[in-house]
């Protein structure tokens, strides 16, 4: 068993809509991640999407839905199936959980982030 310092690990990179594997859990990573600008809208058929908010504000589009807006310490989970983008102004901070081996781009055609380990 280790701690995970959230804030030292998002110090360790500067790129964008590349999600970074802190510590796995029953087949699952968790991961941070920096988003900047729009990611692709897409879905996951098999699983559902995890999104907390650690700094700035994450815009999250939903097909057919009103848009949420999140701020730090706010979750959102998009169900499997459920077509999303999520998309920042400025730069903001988030941890999400995927399924181990689960396309971060889901069916959007986009090449999926590597998710190395940090």
């Amino acid at each position: 068993m280790n701690k995970v310092n959230l804030a030292d690990k998002l110090a360790l990179f500067s790129s964008h809509w590349d999600p970074k594997v802190v510590a796995r859990y029953n087949d699952n990573d968790v991961m941070v991640a920096k988003f900047q600008g729009e990611f692709p809208f897409h879905k996951h058929d098999d699983t559902d999407d995890f999104f907390l908010v650690l700094e700035g504000e994450v815009i999250l589009d939903r097909e057919g839905e009103e848009s949420l807006v999140m701020g730090p310490g706010e979750l959102c989970v998009v169900p499997k199936g459920v077509v999303h983008r999520p998309r920042s102004e400025t730069e903001a901070c988030v941890m999400q959980i995927e399924i181990t081996g689960e396309p971060n781009t889901g069916d959007s055609g986009v090449p999926p982030a590597a998710k190395d380990f940090i």
